[in-house]
């Protein structure tokens, strides 16, 4: 049977390096025998099984799109207490790792944050020269005909009405800079950094604020955030004839579920 489609896996945040980070089977023991490590350990080990039995159904994948924050860094205001290794080298092998489990046939990335990925370096070009990938800040493909618009950052929204502007915003600037003669017009415009997933369809447009793929439990978003997060990732599929049909999947992790202590 002929396949008249081309999958694209568009996924961001996984944050490799981190103690809820995504991060393949030899990095889920415990690195402490403290209990808060411990539970760290089991929110990071389900987050795997949860995306290894999710992702199963749509392989194989044509085109992975790793929309930044790769890696999670040396974590300067934590004190280096979040992560699984703060050494920036490991993290880049935990996140090769990550994407050669994938398996794609074709690797894109973007840029994330400097905090987690270098201010005076990129140490997500050697995640991108370890499995074959391009690299960039603001980047457009063309798949089947099809336009993508990818960036790691966009604004966040501190109330729950508002989250789908920035994402609106995005489309209009591209739109904007289009009429200029200066981007490609997007069909699909991809997003991340937020930890929180969002989707528009907007003159045109196909608008996503990616799902993050890194786990609950740090400390700025434990101390610091008082919004949803959502974990997961989106498969794209641009067939032949125009047509785009996509998915989401998001995950419900038990162990990150909030309780009350009995008193």
């Amino acid at each position: 049977m002929t396949v008249n489609f081309k999958r694209v896996l568009a996924m961001g945040d996984p944050h490799c390096g981190h103690q809820v980070g995504l991060s393949p089977p030899e990095y889920h023991m415990p690195t402490t025998s403290d209990h808060k490590f411990i539970k760290l350990a089991k929110v990071r080990r389900s987050v795997w099984n949860w995306f290894e039995r999710e992702l199963k159904p749509f392989r194989p994948i044509n085109i992975l799109i790793n929309n930044g924050d790769a890696l999670d860094g040396k974590g300067e205001r934590s004190g280096g207490t979040e992560q699984i290794t703060s050494d920036r080298k490991v993290q880049c092998d935990i996140a090769k790792k990550v994407i050669e489990f994938i398996d794609p046939s074709i690797i894109r990335m973007t840029y994330g944050t400097p905090y987690h990925t270098g201010s005076g370096e990129d140490w997500e070009d050697i995640v991108a020269e370890a499995v074959g990938a391009k690299i960039g800040s603001h980047e457009w493909f063309e798949i089947n005909g099809k336009i993508f618009d990818c960036k790691h950052k966009i604004a966040a929204s501190g109330i729950p009405h508002g989250k789908l502007t920035p994402l609106a915003k995005e489309i209009l600037w591209n739109r904007i800079w289009h009429s200029r003669g200066m981007q490609p017009k997007a069909d699909v415009l991809l997003r991340s950094h937020t930890h929180s997933y969002d989707q528009i369809d907007h003159d045109g447009c196909l608008g996503f604020i990616l799902p993050a793929l890194q786990g609950f439990g740090s400390k700025y978003g434990s101390r610091a955030c008082s919004g949803t997060v959502d974990i997961g990732f989106v498969i794209i599929d641009v067939y032949n004839n125009g047509e785009i049909r996509w998915v989401k999947r998001l995950a419900e992790i038990e162990i990150t579920k909030a309780k009350a202590e009995k008193l």
